[in-house]
């Protein structure tokens, strides 16, 4: 098949003397291949970003910016969608008129430019920043941008009258109530996927009601609500994850699904528990696109990554993934399994629950209350022809000697344990 002619950037940077012919047709395969901007390819080739601005600054005769120069309080962002200005790669610096000034690493990317003017109705005129700081610029006017709304969310919280009866059905304060509820737990939900959060902790006390968020494995505060707004929060997280709102005297779990577009949606995997004060809720984050990451963002050192895919390579065996609440033991498991799942392997996986789904792969909850343990699951896997097997957690001693029986026998068992790190597995 013949390759698609190179221009654009790609053939500034090569007649620059940057990169060579060939080097540019490979990179344009390369993003091709594997679904990448060409941008994102060639500054991965090793080609600095200031090289890149350089280039295409004088190739198509624009001016090169230094952002450090703009205040991101005076960015103009509120006309264009959010999905737009984190896939363009390019930010809004201002706007006189009809006419609005975009920094942008890429100005061959026609797409880009053709958003904003779209979103905007105005004509727009380019200049050139480096590609990294288009980048930070853009996610620190954002985050600036969701502070100032949670700001005033929260005065809108603290300013309620709060005399209405709890039971009253209407009224207006009751209404006006109900409404910051509902905007408050979608912005939490948020929030907490914007940050890179793991689990949320809602949690009732005599005298405060607080909620944290667990990122990177340490939990920090991401709010106090009013007090007095402690049940109607609880019950709208029930309502969501479809829990009786009525039951309170015992745990309960519940699955929330967050649509956040047509293409992504993120489940939350809910758990109530009845403490002194009212119910606590924890919500699990499960974003199935964490499965499809890439072994590349888990974050290894390169001596890890050659373990983990020499490991995931073997025909037989066990691999354990041990750490803390947090650390990332689910989605390393996801991410091997991503790299297994090819049509010539037979992958079963017993969960309690299945928080990823993942086509492909034969998912199990394991449910004691009939019987369906970890050790009978993995007993039934057995007889099911597998290739690879996942075990949620290794709990007890029998599924433990079960697993180790199936990597003995000829099957790729991967499994996590709740240890600290990997000597206490043995100890």
């Amino acid at each position: 098949m013949n390759k698609s002619p190179v221009n654009g950037l790609l053939m500034a940077l090569i007649n620059a003397n940057v990169l060579s012919a060939q080097q540019g047709a490979d990179l344009q395969e390369k993003a091709r291949t594997e679904k990448q901007s060409l941008l994102e390819t060639i500054l991965a080739s090793g080609v600095s970003a200031r090289q890149v601005a350089s280039v295409a600054a004088e190739r198509f005769g624009l001016p090169l910016v230094d952002l450090t120069a703009f205040d991101t309080s005076d960015l103009p962002l509120d006309q264009i969608p959010k999905k737009i200005l984190r896939a363009s790669n390019a930010l809004p610096l201002y706007k006189r008129g009809q006419r609005l000034t975009v920094a942008i690493s890429d100005p061959s990317d026609i797409n880009a430019i053709d958003g904003f003017r779209f979103s905007t109705n105005s004509s727009i005129e380019t200049v050139v920043a480096e590609a990294p700081k288009i980048t930070q610029m853009l996610e620190e006017a954002l985050e600036r941008q969701e502070d100032l709304n949670e700001d005033e969310l929260d005065e809108d919280l603290s300013n309620l009258d709060f005399d209405v009866d709890d039971d009253a059905s209407g009224g207006s304060g009751a209404g006006e109530e109900d409404n910051l509820v509902v905007k408050y737990v979608s912005k939490l939900l948020t929030d907490a996927i914007r940050k890179g959060a793991s689990d949320i902790h809602v949690e009732p006390y005599e005298k405060e009601f607080r909620v944290r968020i667990r990122v990177d494995g340490m939990l920090v505060r991401s709010g106090r609500p009013p007090l007095h707004l402690a049940d109607r929060i609880i019950s709208r997280l029930k309502v969501m994850s479809r829990m009786d709102i009525s039951e309170r005297r015992i745990p309960q779990d519940g699955r929330i699904k967050l649509k956040l577009s047509k293409t992504r949606a993120i489940d939350f995997r809910v758990n109530t528990c009845p403490t002194l004060f009212g119910e606590k809720v924890v919500l699990r984050v499960l974003d199935p696109t964490s499965a499809q990451m890439g072994i590349d963002q888990l974050g290894y050192e390169p001596e890890q990554k050659k373990l983990y895919m020499d490991a995931l390579n073997l025909p037989y065996g066990m691999i354990l993934v041990t750490g803390p609440t947090g650390s990332g033991k689910t989605v390393s498991l996801y991410t091997g399994l991503n790299i297994l799942n090819t049509g010539d392997r037979n992958i079963s996986t017993a969960e309690d629950p299945a928080e990823i789904v993942v086509p492909g792969i034969n998912q199990v909850n394991v449910n004691p209350k009939v019987g369906l343990t970890f050790a009978n699951a993995l007993r039934a896997f057995l007889r099911q022809d597998p290739d690879v097997i996942m075990v949620g957690e290794i709990r007890d001693l029998e599924t433990a000697e079960i697993a180790i029986k199936a990597a003995q026998t000829g099957h790729l068992v991967l499994s996590t344990l709740h240890t600290n790190d990997a000597p206490q597995t043995l100890t």
